[in-house]
């Protein structure tokens, strides 16, 4: 009875997966950005996706072609929303935000049904400080109508300062940001009340850079991509999750697993830059579904021809293209800069492949100790093999359903 026991667990696990299947290959965010650029006063300016707050994609594509004071009556009934979703404090103090413009994006439809893809409102805030110098928090509730991981970035240009973090969801208030002998000259005293910009009842502001990071020096910017491409997998990458798992179950030697991991990473690494730079790209309507049905088809192999050779190799690359087009889609909201652009693509792309490694590291940790017993395939690597073949097989026909691929193929 004891032997059962991993596999039963595993394949439970497994199965508590697919109703998730909605989240799967997505990196939506929100960006909070903070500006400490003038005594007295902050500058806040939020990115967020309003599909949540509007009810439906349907919604948010009547918002973008409405007029100019249609939206402002939506964005203003919205803004208690936002707001209490998103509280930014001065110690006991939350900062009262005074709304100076908005954009709302215009976009395709097939953009606002697809949900791996960020759809940004920004709107841009002014705020008076109070008179005390404590840290300044994000707090987000757990009942906020936000996309998670929230990018909370802070800035105090005079002092050549911008650091960010990631709130990942379930964390209710960021690290505090220690900013009063920083900021210039800061104090309520030394600024009046910013009014209601007359922009906001116009329409929307020219679009705006979604996060600054053109400011950060190399270091800092490296490790912000590194750890949003291991956010990727871990734990937002469910169906990349699901493949790697497909590559551990063929057989849990180090040779095979690196490999297999290595044709994995040079194909995915290859065509997320050929994505990014423009070169080559394929709709969301394909590559989701190609993704699902690779993870059926990995799975299928270990059980019906579980052996390392050129032949699969070749399919794990093949299949690895298909997944760096996903990463590349999820990147398309994903601020990157221009002048340190192949430091934050390189860090992107490792913190993916750390997310990777991560991932079979705790594989062998739960089954690797059984890797060698006679019973190991039978119990443990075919039965998880089929769970994960039956779950790339449902996400492939509820994909496939969802994007409307059935009509084109």
């Amino acid at each position: 009875m004891h032997r059962r026991t991993p596999w039963i667990a595993i394949l439970a696990c497994l199965f508590g997966l697919l109703p998730l299947a909605g989240r799967a290959h997505s990196l939506t965010i929100t960006q909070v950005l903070v500006i400490f650029d003038r005594p007295g006063t902050v500058t806040v300016k939020i990115d967020q996706d309003l599909t949540r707050l509007l009810g439906s994609p349907e919604a948010y594509l009547s918002l973008s072609g409405a007029s100019a004071e249609a939206q402002r009556q939506t964005i203003e009934r919205l803004l208690p929303a936002i707001l209490d979703g998103l509280q930014l404090n001065i110690g006991s103090t939350r900062l009262q935000l005074i709304l100076q413009n908005f954009t709302v994006p215009v976009l395709t439809q097939d953009t606002y049904d697809d949900p791996a893809l960020d759809k940004f409102t920004t709107l841009n805030f002014l705020a008076v400080l109070p008179a005390s110098r404590d840290p300044l928090t994000l707090v987000v509730p757990d009942t906020a109508q936000v996309d998670f991981p929230v990018a909370f970035t802070v800035q105090i240009p005079s002092a050549h300062i911008s650091e960010t973090s990631f709130m990942e969801e379930g964390t209710n208030e960021s690290d505090p940001f220690v900013w009063a002998d920083s900021a210039p000259r800061a104090g309520a005293s030394q600024a009046e009340a910013p009014q209601p910009s007359s922009e906001a009842h116009a329409a929307a502001a020219p679009k705006m850079t979604q996060m600054e990071v053109e400011t950060m020096p190399w270091p800092r910017q490296l490790r912000m991509y590194l750890l949003l491409g291991f956010h990727h997998i871990v734990p937002e990458g469910i169906d990349h999750i699901l493949f790697v798992l497909g590559l551990f179950f063929l057989g849990i030697t180090w040779r095979k697993l690196i490999f297999q991991t290595t044709v994995f990473t040079v194909a995915h690494a290859t065509t997320l830059f050929l994505s990014t730079y423009g070169i080559f790209s394929l709709p969301s309507k394909y590559v989701e579904p190609g993704i699902a049905l690779s993870i059926a088809f990995i799975a299928l192999e270990n059980v019906f021809n579980p052996r390392l050779g050129w032949k699969r190799l070749a399919v794990v690359f093949s299949f690895g293209l298909i997944h760096g087009l996903g990463f590349a889609s999820s990147l398309s909201e994903i601020p990157f800069p221009k002048h340190q652009f192949i430091v934050a693509l390189l860090g992107f792309n490792f913190g993916v492949d750390w997310g990777q490694l991560f991932i079979i590291s705790l594989a062998f940790l739960a089954v690797g100790w059984w890797r060698n017993r006679p019973w190991f395939r039978a119990r443990i690597a075919i039965p998880c093999s089929l769970a994960i073949a039956a779950i790339g097989i449902f996400w492939a026909i509820q994909r496939i359903i969802f994007y409307g691929t059935w009509k084109i193929w």
